[in-house]
């Protein structure tokens, strides 16, 4: 298992905080990526933590989910 669980977008990009405050405020998307993202990063760590139970491909799944949205947001985060 993985020490740290959770993978919260201000933890993977902290150099970009200001940048992600501003865009959850101000871009509806980004804020619908952002809540999606985090809910999907707590579904990962509820299966992690053997609170919900789950296959190993839903888990796969899951992560996948996760990864492909973490891209989305990076990339509205980097455009200008």
């Amino acid at each position: 298992m993985d020490g740290n669980l959770h993978h919260d977008i201000g933890t993977e990009f902290p150099e970009l905080k200001d940048r992600i405050h501003v865009l959850k405020t101000e871009n509806a998307h980004f804020a619908k990526l952002y809540a999606a993202y985090e809910e999907v990063d707590n579904a990962v760590v509820r299966v992690e933590q053997e609170i919900d139970p789950a296959t190993d491909g839903h888990t796969e799944d899951l992560k996948k989910r996760r990864a492909k949205l973490k891209d989305e947001i990076f990339a509205m985060l980097r455009a200008k």
